[in-house]
């Protein structure tokens, strides 16, 4: 990665004086190195770094007559209200910022297809409380000449959007228009994931729920395995294109004895072997396996989602069968899948925090300007991260990383299926 790469784009110079009292504002100059390791930074001329986010002395926007609106794209997660709130609370008492709406089911509503919600401190004063979002979603493209036709004609003047790759694509579509109209507007995306891989972010909001979540389900299949002879609990998790949460969720419970991931190759063949075994010695087996496991075998692709996303076969179901046919009666298997009561409960405390400071960082930036960049967070500090930086690959578990390797001791599973 190049320095200029890390760059953030800005809409003009700032031109007012911020209206925070007693803020301890950031240097436009206070930067986060992206590799902190002593070669890297030695080896470099000029290190990779991300601009460190937070309140800036002068911004962009005067908060008289300002309008800002939100927009909450792809599939639930938990902490999506817990931003929203955060959002509309940090423009309202900290800026004095009093004209924002809410558009509803995603970029759809940035047509004329869906009117917006007015978002108060009022409106918005107890929804951190419930899972999904106030705004409700969406998926799949919407026409950005559209899109930004509607943000014109409202005369808004920051936009947030909360979600994963397609809605930050989107989102960069939306400033690249804008700019191209010349249009005073900033674009601030919120990372949205739940499968935490969104590139050069360390950890997107939600995820750490939807571990906690998971482990119910994963100590719930222990409970039915132990429970029977040859007993397996084959568990499904979220994980399309990376396996954090799988990989996280067997870490949590060391109940588990197997974790499928799309970043590591297996055959039926090479895991059921390996199941067999593992019946043999102990009579029982926990699995789990992310949606996107097994994705490079024959006939796993099936098709494209709304938003242009590969699909693949129910990873779960298809498991599940392929176990039944091997062992016929000689095994017990209970099959789970929570995929959508993990991603529609409330954020656990942990990630309603995160997402305070996710969504009052998201403002700063872009009270101060700056455009086309996702709200991020590198070694334990908030950052800026322009948009096309985060989109460009997905984050993925590396096979030959710490967290893989944890895993294999944890599960006791083979290195290789194959």
């Amino acid at each position: 990665m190049s320095p200029g790469e890390f760059e953030v784009t800005r809409i003009g110079p700032c031109r007012f004086r911020s209206p925070l009292e007693d803020a301890s504002f950031v240097d436009d100059g206070a930067r986060v190195l992206f590799d902190a390791s002593l070669e890297a930074v030695r080896a470099a001329k000029e290190p990779p770094q991300f601009e460190l986010a937070g309140p800036r002395r002068e911004i962009r926007f005067d908060p008289r007559g300002l309008r800002c609106g939100i927009v909450t794209c792809g599939g639930l997660c938990p902490g999506l209200n817990d931003v929203i709130r955060a959002v509309v609370l940090a423009l309202h008492y900290q800026y004095g910022v009093t004209g924002t709406v809410g558009f509803r089911y995603g970029y759809e509503g940035l047509t004329s297809r869906h009117e917006p919600m007015a978002l108060t401190p009022d409106v918005v004063s107890r929804i951190h409380e419930h899972g999904g979002t106030i705004l409700a979603s969406s998926r799949g493209n919407q026409d950005v000449g559209e899109m930004t036709d509607t943000l014109a004609r409202m005369r808004i003047g920051i936009l947030f959007a909360a979600g994963g790759d397609g809605t930050l694509r989107g989102a960069h579509a939306i400033a690249d228009e804008a700019r191209r109209r010349k249009l005073d507007l900033a674009v601030i995306g919120i990372p949205k994931t739940i499968d935490n891989d969104i590139s050069c972010i360390q950890t997107s909001f939600g995820f750490q729920t939807a571990v906690s979540e998971a482990r119910r389900a994963t100590q719930a299949a222990h409970a039915e395995a132990k429970g029977a002879r040859n007993g397996v609990g084959l568990v499904k998790l979220m994980g399309r294109d990376s396996g954090f949460i799988a990989a996280f969720a067997a870490l949590a419970d060391p109940q588990v004895n197997f974790c499928l991931v799309p970043e590591v190759p297996f055959t039926p063949a090479g895991f059921l072997a390996a199941l067999e075994r593992r019946l043999e010695r102990r009579g029982h087996a926990v699995v789990v396996v992310a949606e996107g496991a097994g994705s490079d075998l024959k006939d796993a692709v099936v098709g494209k989602d709304a938003s242009g996303n590969v699909k693949t076969r129910d990873v779960g179901t298809w498991l599940r069968d392929a176990i039944a046919e091997r062992f016929g009666k000689g095994v017990n298997l209970k099959y789970i899948d929570p995929s959508y009561t993990i991603r529609s409960v409330p954020a656990d405390p942990f990630d309603a925090a995160f997402c305070s400071v996710l969504g009052q960082n998201a403002v700063h930036a872009g009270m101060s300007g700056r455009t086309d960049m996702v709200v991020g967070n590198w070694r334990n500090e908030f950052t800026h991260v322009p948009i096309p930086l985060a989109v460009r690959e997905r984050k993925k578990i590396d096979p030959l990383g710490w967290l893989w390797r944890a895993v294999l001791a944890s599960t006791g599973q083979p290195a290789r299926m194959a």
